[in-house]
């Protein structure tokens, strides 16, 4: 008897153990790399703004204590096992299309795809597709403040955005879509350098173990990067080794892309802003896409471009030259965007912000220094000016060639 009782006992104990490993088990199963980055250029910002959140960790906890008129949803995991999130506001579409979005290209009419409510509107933004360009994560938290409060996290408040997004049936965004290469970057905000742009593009773009950046473009001509060669691959690719902005779309996607390409076909925005950091100047850029398209595109680049430069936020305060796409829109080649665009009909556009560690191009050494302050003001009146175009032209299926502004 003493003997049964005691083989009772350590099954409990057994079966209690492995209920608690179970139960307590993380819940993201997180690949990690041991990465060797120089010193200098882990030196975190001093007095970092409070309203710059940009951290993997940081927006998780924000969207938990912050998004109540929105739903946050996990939208997929990324190749190093991290949930991708996003926030959704006002009701999708309800009923399905009878035929593909080809199909209805050459139907004629897309609204045979995009199902009986064809004519609702919805906006979609995502950031940090490469997790070492901080300003449009920065951009989208302050912007689902301003959702969710009125006010971004200075405290100003953005009633145009909030007119214009109550003019929206759909909005969805996403503040981190490579959280692996944002985890990869421990930083919340890089250090200031003025013209130095080395630190940022070894971040970015990675480079040698004794510093030397890899840059741009050269950082795309390994698609998957090898990650057991010494040095640091930077925050463009996810834990696959893979620039997800260049990814084999048409082949074996990532997950990250197989995300974007889920959401999309169930949502089937109007509208994607790709959030990115690379210019002198907030730019748009134009997509590689539907010819279709351009006159909807040229009349956005006008809604945004003329109104950062009303606020001194372009080359010129000029929005007639600012605002004219044909002169200043720089053209993209095949990326995420243009296969988003043929996958689900949306127009998709990269914007590119000035980066908050320097402030020259890297090309020209053209310099334009941008405070934090103004960064954020560009990030928010580009997705004010984006959501104030979609509102007033009414979405994909009343986009025509000949467009009016």
């Amino acid at each position: 008897m003493k003997n049964r009782f005691i083989l009772f006992l350590l099954l409990l104990l057994v079966i209690t153990a492995i209920f608690l490993v179970y139960y307590n088990r993380p819940t993201e199963q997180q690949q990690t790399h041991d990465f060797i980055i120089p010193s200098d250029y882990l030196k975190e910002a001093p007095d970092i703004p409070v309203f710059w959140i940009s951290t993997y960790s940081r927006v998780t906890d924000f969207l938990e204590m912050t998004v109540k008129k929105g739903k946050v949803i996990v939208i997929g995991t990324s190749a190093g096992g991290r949930k991708i999130r996003a926030v959704f506001y006002g009701d999708p579409r309800q009923g399905t299309g009878t035929t593909t979005f080809s199909g209805s290209l050459g139907f004629g009419d897309v609204g045979a795809y995009r199902g009986p409510d064809h004519n609702k509107t919805v906006y979609m933004a995502m950031a940090a597709v490469h997790g070492g360009e901080f300003e449009g994560i920065v951009g989208m938290v302050n912007l689902i403040s301003v959702l969710e409060t009125g006010k971004d996290l200075r405290g100003k408040k953005w009633p145009l955005i909030n007119e214009a997004a109550s003019r929206i049936d759909r909005l969805i965004l996403i503040p981190i879509t490579n959280p692996d290469g944002r985890e990869r970057i421990p930083l919340q905000m890089e250090l200031y350098r003025d013209t130095d742009f080395t630190a940022a593009e070894y971040l970015n773009t990675g480079g040698n173990d004794d510093g030397k950046i890899t840059g741009w473009p050269q950082i795309k001509e390994f698609i998957p990067m090898d990650f057991s060669k010494p040095g640091f691959p930077g925050g463009y690719p996810n834990d696959a080794g893979v620039n997800f902005q260049h990814d084999n779309f048409l082949g074996n996607r990532q997950p990250e892309t197989q995300a974007l390409f889920d959401l999309t076909e169930r949502e089937k925005p109007d509208l994607i802003l790709n959030m990115h950091t690379g210019a002198v100047f907030m730019r748009m850029d134009r997509p590689s896409g539907e010819p279709a398209l351009h006159s909807a595109f040229d009349t956005l680049f006008y809604y945004v471009h003329s109104e950062l430069a009303g606020q001194g936020l372009q080359n010129t305060n000029d929005p007639a030259v600012e605002g004219n796409a044909s002169e200043m829109a720089s053209e993209s080649v095949y990326n995420l965007d243009g296969a988003l665009n043929w996958h689900c009909g949306a127009l998709s556009v990269v914007v590119e912000s000035p980066s908050h560690s320097f402030s020259a191009n890297k090309n020209t050494r053209e310099r334009k220094i941008e405070s934090p302050d103004n960064l954020l003001d560009a990030q928010l009146i580009c997705h004010q000016q984006a959501m104030k175009f979609l509102a007033e032209t009414g979405g994909r299926s009343k986009w025509l060639p000949g467009l009016k502004r």
